[in-house]
């Protein structure tokens, strides 16, 4: 019967004829699957031969991150709580992998050896999604088999306990006049201890307070104790009563204490994201309807202001036709896939195919895209969400398609991110440097999906329709809400609202209803996003033209430039159709006409900055290359940029109130990247008296040489109130400065355009030219042609001689003229000068080329 459904399912799909939508075969998929079981195998690994029972595998050095024994990363480090993350993380995708013997090894371990209640101070979203995710996810596996009678017999539900512990341990960062939760908690002190180091924050991400109710209810419906499910709901609520009523968008960022917006831009990416995601998944979990009604409303506001297709924007929550940013992050690739679970697929499919265009331009989605497509941040850290959409839409569609896609996915990762010591994140898509990180979510989820997408069910050592994926995908049973109904208080009340409605608003989505005998229809959907960016467009001859190709002043030899931009050059008697009127039949053949001229052009860029040490002893010899700022003191206006002495801000994030005010006074702030946005810090920071800001970078080992300098932005309300220079130095560039303090204590700095650092030569800049180069006859010039800058080449005979002229009698008798010649051969070869060649007849001193 199997067999006989294979066959009907490959003979419906044969229908379409196109190479993109053939049929995988099993023995394809097979060898696929292969190769993830020996990726994940790689990586899992690695991680338990050279990190555990650290958080996270460091893939470039081959040991584990421990917490304070590496630099400080800011914000990212959070995530690390001393209690083997990675482990803990990848526990249940053991049980996906068929890896039943590895799990419960690891069931094993972690019960012996994982601690939950470190002197550390974590992330409540990060802890909750990852470590409290895992362990439910894992007891959930552990019961199954346990039930099945062949293996787990020991287990005595210590994953359970162990996340009711955990549960306990965030629970204080609920201890809010809102109810909304801190971000951060001390999982020793909890929050307002004064042990606790933390509890000074007073803003929240939307999604950091949004994405508690699966975890949290799950727990409670489990453990007996309504408490958590209580406070998720409450924050929940919270989120819900504080959208803006007009547009029923949600913003960003707010405030823990009194519910204020502080960032209003509204989108579906970082920062929001998941709330959306758990107010359906919620749904389904929980069956409560509260949560899908608020979640229709949401999307009939998302579809209306932000979805563009195939574009997500930004835009601001209050004036939501106004859109806040020219560019996409890559967490909002998770989007199509949740866009499938509300049964809407034709956006689905059109955003998943722009995002898999950008895949093919830069191998992987960079962390920040523009709307053209362009890179705007170049890191990618193996983020899994593209991944997610893609099995989503496959098991939607049942289009091989996708099946392809996620075999390009399984290729990239084996051809430019994997490493000897498991698979690194990548630094800059436009470089391919690596970076010394291997997240957790890389072994929770990458291969979770990619290996459901090419399995069948009857594959798999559980039956996947019976969970629900947490965003960290782990895996939760849906028949929770039947078998452990909620308590009564944790029953939110709702006030109608009334909306439109469509076929999908209380259903699940039919691919009997959406693809009726039409296998083709996604295709149908894809091709007018096939060559979105300009990647593997397909020819369409065009007559043979004359075209200028542009050629910069950059010491490139015109030749190796055309290579550089995809040109060859074929000389005409060459090609085999022997004559011109034939170049129709020859794709992308264009005749060249060579005249010459010379323009300027203007190319938008980033104008480098520097901070350089001016007191002793460094007197002006250490300069460090810096990033500008698109807001606060425009550096080039400032004739002698600004001086100052440097100062740590306390906390070196500048992300909560400032404690050195009064050393910062008049003086340059350092400030580590990460935990809030670059306008937060330098709101703070000015206000506290700095009259600049130099920002490091948290990523470890990252500098100017590797990574293209980039411009720092705002947090897309208006800056125009930061009025202090602002500058950016890559990580080793501001160890250099760091260390220069530590030393000397005392260090003065000057921040300025690099081209005007002191002592530093002022050299004309180089302009990018437009060279056009005609053959002409002795004297001919073309008609019309104004007469101005120009390059003349003289013919001669037997040679052509370029002789380069230095002016200046100091110069002349410093240097000797360089003289290049080469001799005109028959077949158009030329040949270097012999070190005598100046007492050529044709090439003395009097010689006027």
């Amino acid at each position: 019967m199997m067999m006989l459904k294979t066959l009907l399912i490959t003979s419906l799909l044969g229908w379409v004829k196109c190479q993109e939508s053939q049929s995988m075969t099993s023995e394809e998929k097979t060898v696929i699957r292969d190769q993830i079981i020996e990726m994940f195998d790689h990586a899992y690994g690695s991680y338990m031969k050279y990190a555990y029972p650290a958080d996270e595998l460091m893939p470039l050095s081959c040991r584990g991150r421990v917490r304070g024994l590496e630099p400080n990363r800011g914000d990212i480090d959070d995530s690390l709580g001393k209690f083997s993350l990675t482990l803990i993380d990848t526990l249940d995708t053991l049980v996906v992998l068929n890896k039943l013997d590895e799990f419960e090894d690891a069931v094993r371990k972690a019960v012996k050896d994982v601690r939950l209640d470190n002197d550390v101070v974590v992330s409540v979203f990060e802890t909750n999604i990852r470590v409290l995710g895992g362990l439910l996810g894992a007891h959930v596996m552990a019961d199954l088999l346990r039930q099945r009678g062949d293996r787990m017999q020991w287990y005595q539900d210590e994953l359970l306990h162990m996340a009711k512990e955990l549960g306990h341990r965030l629970l204080p960062a609920f201890n809010t006049t809102s109810g909304l939760p801190y971000p951060k908690v001390n999982l020793r002190y909890g929050v307002l201890n004064p042990l606790s180091r933390t509890g000074t924050e007073s803003d929240t991400c939307t999604a950091c307070a949004g994405t508690m109710i699966l975890e949290f209810a799950a727990l409670s419906r489990m453990s007996g104790e309504s408490v958590f499910e209580e406070h998720a709901r409450k924050a929940m609520d919270v989120l819900w009563d504080r959208r803006q009523r007009g547009s029923d968008l949600v913003g960003t960022v707010i405030n823990i204490h009194n519910g204020e917006w502080v960032r209003r831009d509204s989108g579906v990416g970082a920062g929001i994201d998941s709330y959306y995601e758990y107010l359906m998944k919620a749904y389904i979990l929980l069956g409560d309807n509260v949560f899908l009604e608020r979640f229709n409303i949401h999307y009939s506001a998302i579809m209306k202001y932000i979805s563009q297709p195939p574009l997500l924007l930004n835009v601001h929550m209050h004036n939501p036709t106004v859109s806040v940013r020219s560019w996409m992050d890559s967490l909002l690739a998770f989007f199509p896939g949740l866009q499938v679970l509300r049964g809407d697929l034709k956006p689905a499919i059109e955003t998943h195919e722009m995002l898999y265009q950008v895949t093919k331009q830069h191998k992987f989605l960079p962390e920040a895209f523009t709307t053209e497509f362009r890179v705007h941040w170049g890191q990618h850290l193996l983020r899994p969400e593209f991944a997610e959409s893609t099995y989503y839409l496959y098991k939607a569609t049942g289009d091989p398609y996708y099946l392809r896609v996620g075999q390009s996915i399984v290729e990239k990762l084996n051809a430019y991110a994997r490493v000897p010591c498991g698979f690194a994140a990548v630094q800059d898509v436009r470089t391919g440097a690596h970076e010394d990180r291997m997240d957790s979510f890389f072994l929770a989820e990458m291969f979770k999906y990619l290996y459901l997408l090419f399995s069948e069910k009857s594959q798999l050592p559980i039956d996947i329709d019976d969970y629900i994926f947490t965003t960290e995908a782990h895996l939760l049973p849906v028949s929770l809400s039947t078998t452990k109904p909620p308590c009564k208080s944790n029953i939110t009340e709702t006030v109608p609202v009334s909306q439109e409605e469509d076929l999908f608003t209380h259903s699940c989505p039919s691919t009997e209803t959406l693809f009726p005998n039409n296998p083709s229809f996604a295709k149908t959907i894809r091709d007018s996003y096939k060559y979105l960016t300009g990647v593997g467009r397909a020819f369409r001859p065009l007559p043979v033209r004359e075209i200028e190709l542009p050629l910069h002043d950059n010491g490139m030899e015109p030749v190796e430039f055309l290579k550089s931009m995809g040109i060859s050059l074929t000389p005409l008697n060459e090609l085999s159709a022997g004559d011109t009127g034939n170049l129709k039949e020859h794709k992308g053949v264009y005749r060249v006409k060579l005249v010459a001229e010379v323009s300027q052009t203007a190319e938008e860029e980033v104008v480098p900055h520097v901070v350089q040490l001016i007191s002793p002893p460094f007197l002006g010899r250490t300069v460090l290359t810096a990033g500008p700022a698109k807001f606060g003191m425009d550096l080039s206006k400032q004739e002698h940029g600004v001086k100052g002495s440097i100062v740590k801000a306390s906390p070196y994030t500048a992300c909560g109130p400032i404690d050195n005010t009064v050393e910062l006074k008049g003086r340059i702030a350092l400030a580590l990247r990460g935990d809030c946005m670059f306008a937060a810090k330098a709101r703070r920071l000015q206000e506290a008296g700095a009259i600049g800001i130099i920002f490091i970078d948290h990523r470890e080992g990252s500098n100017s040489e590797e990574t293209p300098l980039f411009q720092m932005v705002g947090d897309g309300d208006s800056t125009e109130d930061i009025t202090l220079a602002l500058v950016f130095l890559f990580s080793r560039e501001g160890a250099v400065l760091t260390a220069a303090l530590e030393e000397h204590h005392n260090v003065d700095v000057l921040l300025l355009p690099k081209e005007r650092q002191l002592g530093h030569d002022k050299t004309e800049k180089h302009v990018g030219m437009n060279i056009k180069l005609r053959l002409a006859e002795e004297g001919e010039l073309e008609e019309g042609a104004a007469r101005g800058p120009t390059l003349e080449f003289v013919l001669e005979k037997d040679e052509v001689l370029l002789q380069e002229e230095e002016l200046g009698e100091e110069r002349q008798s410093q240097q000797q003229q360089q003289q290049f010649c080469a001799k005109a051969t028959e077949n158009d070869r030329t040949e270097p000068c012999s070190a005598d060649s100046s007492q050529t007849p044709n090439s003395g001193p009097n010689t006027n080329p």
